[in-house]
């Protein structure tokens, strides 16, 4: 019976959406089964997962139902980093043209970010109604005539409009209405016939915001919403290009607070643009055309600035263009840094930077500049590292940018992305760090994205792009062996015949031990080949659009023969291949496979544990008991045993299980009469022991060496498994591979050394600062051609070959078998213990690593 893990109801970080991905079904929001539509996942989303958009055009309105707690808000985002995600009605939809296109109601502890979203006439494009804790962020907003841009309602309470771009035809960009509490409207760029709005909402937070009106007010505080703090803004009413209004005094003042809105309210480090000739203020019903007037009737504005804020739009048709400061302007450095609501960057993730040709006359850092865009130095990405989390599981990664900056900055924030190997799309970060747990072992590589202006597409291009790469490990969990095929009684295919010369056979593995399969670096199987036809050999491999040129399991006709192979599994299945002129049935069991939970690996040089021709032979159908305690730590949850049977009188099956377990129908070596055959095997160590069945009618001696051993960190069995391979990374015949020989056969006593391939040596160091070199090999050993009978023996390169063997062979035969290899500087060594010469092949699995 196979091991489980015990199941955790673990909900996914992300809901995936992808229109151009998904499937006719709609999907499952999965990112290899994304919804179609973003109404999908709100439907389903559960606090603390974030709906990820994939860029498109979302025909569809979107009502958001579902709440996260404070702790584990529910996120909508848009992955802007590849094109931008529109969401929104046009004509072609079936159904009314009007209202809002996104709906917040009756919600809390939800964000959008980053779409662009386009309104139609008759309702704000976003509208929140009754909702706390909301958080609408970086979003492009369009909307027709007098549709505005978002609308707060219903008595809503905690709610953050901001690193908005409005560009809207009619009606505010934000109306904050009455009963809503404490709404924060900061770091957003307008462009409207009217501004921002606030209306019998007290406690309402405006900073740092960039409006620009066609003769419409700027920002306008009405009826009674006492505790306003308007403050960084910059508020130009004559539009773009500052003419002045026809009728200022009705309609383009820059700041209006209503009397019933004065108390308790604040209105300081404003820039006003005077072109329109609009009043500056309407305080308490009284309009000032003179600042000076105004803060000596009020105490009000005293940092405030009214002069040409030296302003310029970029793109202003596309769809989140943004407003810019020229060199001069007096908006530069002279910001209240301590203002209430201040983000720490600005409307394109940009840091707030000293600029060194202006004076710091602002508060707080003294240089931040008034509005929602930082003027910046130059932005250069640097360095991007990517490492496996210290202390963290074996999948565990951190990526970093190191980004530099030509003038000084308040911290390093920008607007950064980041694709790991295995995820669809790149995820955008307001940070230049990122972690992330890859589902299975291997190379990892992750895509940065760095943008200067939040990755908006304005004159081509979003940025520098880039790659790095690191390498990860796996934990191992030891099973009762278990049968997963065998031809002969139609287990794991549909019929008992046979499999034909150059036949292949797909083993589906949906999940093993419980654990899904796309969670599954790799599974270790005992492959049997029995009743051949022909002499030949057994691919196994992962990938069937890639079959490999290595060998796992040589045989000769009429011959049964068993090896281990430790094998990736690649979309649920793995791949048996019969490269032989005949049939052949072939028998796999179960081992145990390599995930992000279980057992790291201890390597031990070969040392022999058993060997009954000292004592007596295995009798009939007679267990073993080997108690590794000895040689083992306490704790040692699995052992690799290179297992040799010799000098047995009938033919039978030998099996290695763990101790006190029921005899499993699995098989580790199948022999006859008078014949000496190793077989690696891993096996669950149970109490410290191991037993071995002699599953035949006559006796048999056993021979076992310990090559390494499973267990806890504490135990000293620190180290991770890299599936890498299959590859062939040396062959005697044509020299490939054996470092400093020529072509040739091993002569009799001699040692070859061999480097393991592992990913920085092999893909010319792409890997960077954290990629270990292989402290262990995994690699099928192949003696073939051999002119005597002998041993071949694996051992780390620079010490002395052990007694321990790996490969027993015959004249003339092919013989193979896997091998745990100690190594010493990324190198094994290979000694011929035989009185005449052979060939040798090495085949990679993979590689064992350190833990971080």
């Amino acid at each position: 019976m196979t091991t489980q893990l015990a199941a955790q109801a673990v909900l996914p970080t992300e809901l995936s959406v992808d229109q151009n991905r998904c499937s006719a079904s709609g999907g499952t929001g999965s990112s290899n089964d994304p919804f179609c539509t973003i109404s999908a996942a709100a439907a389903v989303v559960q606090p603390g997962q974030t709906v990820l958009v994939e860029p498109g055009h979302y025909e569809e309105v979107l009502t958001m139902t579902r709440s996260g707690t404070p702790e584990a808000p529910i996120t909508f985002r848009a992955s802007a980093v590849r094109g931008d995600v529109r969401i929104g009605k046009v004509r072609s939809m079936a159904g009314p043209t009007t209202g809002s296109v996104i709906i917040v109601a009756g919600v809390h502890d939800v964000a959008l970010r980053d779409f662009v979203v386009e309104g139609v006439s008759g309702a704000p494009a976003v509208t929140v109604d009754g909702s706390t804790r909301v958080t609408i962020d970086g979003n492009g907003i369009r909307g027709a005539t007098a549709s505005g841009g978002v609308r707060i309602t219903g008595g809503s309470r905690d709610v953050t409009i901001s690193r908005q771009w409005f560009l809207i035809g009619g009606g505010p960009v934000v109306a904050v209405g009455a009963g809503t509490v404490n709404a924060v409207v900061v770091g957003n760029q307008g462009y409207s016939r009217a501004g921002m709005v606030v209306t019998d909402a007290p406690d309402t937070v405006v900073t740092g915001n960039t409006i620009i009106t066609t003769c419409g007010k700027g920002i306008d505080v009405a009826g009674d919403s006492p505790g306003a703090s308007i403050r960084n803004n910059i508020i130009a009413t004559a539009g773009s290009a500052r003419q002045a209004c026809a009728d200022p005094a009705a309609a383009a003042a820059a700041i209006t607070v209503a009397a019933g809105s004065t108390a308790r309210s604040v209105v300081d480090h404003n820039l006003i643009d005077p072109v329109s000739g609009g009043p500056f203020y309407v305080w308490g019903g009284t309009a000032h055309t003179i600042r000076d007037s105004f803060v000596a009737a009020t105490g009000q504005g005293v940092n405030d600035l009214t002069t040409n804020p030296g302003i310029d739009i970029v793109d202003i048709n596309y769809w989140r263009s943004w407003i810019t400061l020229r060199p001069g302007s007096p908006a530069i450095d002279s910001a209240d840094g301590a203002a209430p609501g201040a983000l720490p960057s600005d409307i394109l993730g940009n840091p707030y930077s000293d600029d060194p040709a202006a004076a710091n006359t602002g508060t707080g850092s003294g240089y931040r500049d008034r509005g929602a865009w930082e003027r910046q130095g130059t932005l250069d990405p640097g360095a991007i590292d990517i490492r496996r989390s210290a202390g963290g599981g074996p999948l565990d990664t951190v990526a970093t940018i190191t980004p530099s900056h030509s003038w000084p900055v308040e911290r390093e924030e920008g607007r950064y992305a980041f694709r790991f190997g295995d995820q669809a799309a790149p995820r955008i970060s307001d940070v230049p760090r990122a972690s992330y747990t890859y589902r299975r072992a291997g190379v990892a590589c992750v895509d940065y994205y760095v943008s200067p202006n939040g990755f908006r597409r304005v004159n081509g291009g979003v940025g520098r792009t880039d790659q790095a790469c690191t390498v990860t490990g796996s934990y191992y969990t030891a099973v009762a062996p278990t049968r997963l095929l065998d031809t002969r009684a139609a287990l794991g295919i549909p019929t008992t015949v046979p499999v034909a010369a150059g036949g292949r056979v797909t083993l589906d593995l949906p999940q093993v031990g419980g654990v899904p399969a796309a969670d599954i670096s790799s599974i270790v199987l005992n492959v049997t080949v029995t009743g051949p036809t022909t002499a030949g050999f057994v691919k196994v491999y992962p990938d069937a659009g890639t079959p490999t040129t290595t060998s796992s399991v040589n045989f000769v006709a009429n011959e049964t023969v068993p090896n281990l192979v430790t094998v990736p599994v690649r979309e649920g299945r793995i791949y048996l291949e019969n490269a032989s002129g005949g049939t052949v049935h072939l028998v796999a069991d179960l081992q145990g496979y390599y995930s992000a939970h279980g057992s790291g690996f201890a390597p031990l040089a070969p040392t022999r544990v058993l060997d009954t021709r000292s004592a007596a032979p295995v009798a009939p159908n007679a267990d073993l008991h080997v108690d590794l305690s000895g040689v083992l730590p306490a704790d040692a949850t699995a052992a690799i045993l290179n297992v040799t049977v010799t000098q047995p009188t009938t033919a039978g099956v030998l099996t290695v299980y763990p101790d006190g377990t029921p005899v499993p129908v699995a098989s580790n070596l199948n022999f006859v009469a008078g014949q000496t055959i190793p077989n690696l095997v891993t096996v669950r160590v149970v109490g410290g022991k191991v037993a071995i069945r002699n599953v035949s009618s006559g006796t048999t001696h056993v021979v076992a060496d310990v090559a390494g051993y499973f267990g806890s960190a504490a135990s000293g069995a620190t180290q991770t498994y890299v599936p890498y391979g299959p590859f062939r990374i040396a062959d005697s015949r044509t020299g490939n591979g054996l470092i400093g020989r020529a072509a040739g056969p091993l002569e009799k006593q001699a040692v070859a050394s061999v480097e393991a391939w592992y990913y920085k040596a092999f893909d010319g160091g792409g890997c960077g600062s954290d990629c270990p070199a292989p402290t262990a090999v995994v690699a099928n050993l192949t003696v073939t051609a051999p002119t005597t009978a002998g041993v071949l023996t694996a051992f780390p390169s620079w010490t002395a070959p052990p007694t321990a063997s790996n490969v027993n062979f015959v004249a003339g035969e092919t013989a193979s078998n896997l091998a745990v290899i100690k190594t010493r500087e990324a190198r094994i060594s290979l000694y011929n213990n035989s009185s005449g010469s052979s060939h040798v092949l090495v085949d990679q699995a993979g590689y064992f690593i350190p833990a971080a």
